[in-house]
């Protein structure tokens, strides 16, 4: 497919740039940049060169507003209920397809993270931000549920369910200083420092073994749901034993 709403380059041998490329609406995902995404996460599963993704949003307004508002009004007025929950699932299962994605993704936000812009960042792996970040679960702010976009999966667990309450009911904005103490971003910069800061991150995974990397996404996405300290182990085990056996066969850096 040939990307109009994102754009995806090569930046050094292993790392990859997805941005959101809309900056005169804030980023704000259409039904084009739906599709887009649901393209370019599909492609990254079978992608062996592409080790590290870095996620941003193009050009200064901020990162993602989230939905386009104007389009997605016009369309409900003439879509079909069947129509309507399709796009809902669709749309939702983009951050679903992140996590599925074998690449450790690491995103870099400046500016406003507002609904699915804010769940495409609790999707992310490592979260870097510039001091004027700020994130809604702005769902409930526009008459419908605070729990969306797999926001009710992704928050609780990673900053707990008491703040998480109190962010999903109000839609209040979670500035960058509070988004660092609760432990939800790992690095708050300058906005000049955001890119370096991310190709650092990037670097230094890339310096590790790639089938290492990819299992280690996948036993922590399935841990988060194991059913005990035995599955959580049973996983762990698994994944080690693959990459001694590769270690042995000489194929670990393939």
């Amino acid at each position: 497919m040939n990307y109009e709403m994102i754009t995806f380059k090569v930046l050094e041998k292993g790392i990859g740039q997805l941005s959101l490329n809309r900056p005169e609406v804030y980023n704000a995902i259409n039904f084009k940049m739906m599709e887009e995404l649901e393209d370019f996460w599909r492609e990254r599963q079978n992608d062996l060169d592409t080790v590290v993704i870095i996620l941003n949003g193009a050009g200064d307004k901020g990162f993602c507003a989230g939905l386009d508002m104007k389009e997605n009004i016009e369309m409900s007025s003439k879509c079909t209920p069947h129509e309507g929950y399709r796009f809902q699932a669709r749309l939702a299962r983009i951050n679903l397809a992140m996590r599925r994605a074998p690449q450790p993704i690491i995103v870099a936000v400046h500016g406003a993270a507002a609904g699915e812009g804010f769940s495409m960042v609790l999707a992310s792996d490592i979260r870097i931000i510039s001091e004027d970040a700020r994130f809604s679960a702005a769902y409930i702010n526009i008459g419908l549920g605070g729990a969306d976009m797999s926001c009710s999966y992704f928050l609780p667990r990673l900053i707990g369910a008491g703040r998480a309450y109190e962010f999903m009911y109000t839609g209040q904005f979670m500035s960058a200083e509070e988004a660092m103490q609760l432990g939800l971003v790992s690095r708050v910069v300058k906005q000049e420092e955001l890119h370096d800061k991310a190709m650092e991150f990037a670097r230094t995974l890339i310096g590790k073994n790639n089938f290492g990397l990819r299992l280690t996404k996948e036993a922590i996405n399935m841990n988060l749901d194991a059913g005990g300290l035995e599955q959580a182990l049973s996983m762990e085990d698994r994944n080690q034993i693959l990459l001694a056996l590769a270690a042995g066969m000489g194929r670990l850096t393939e």
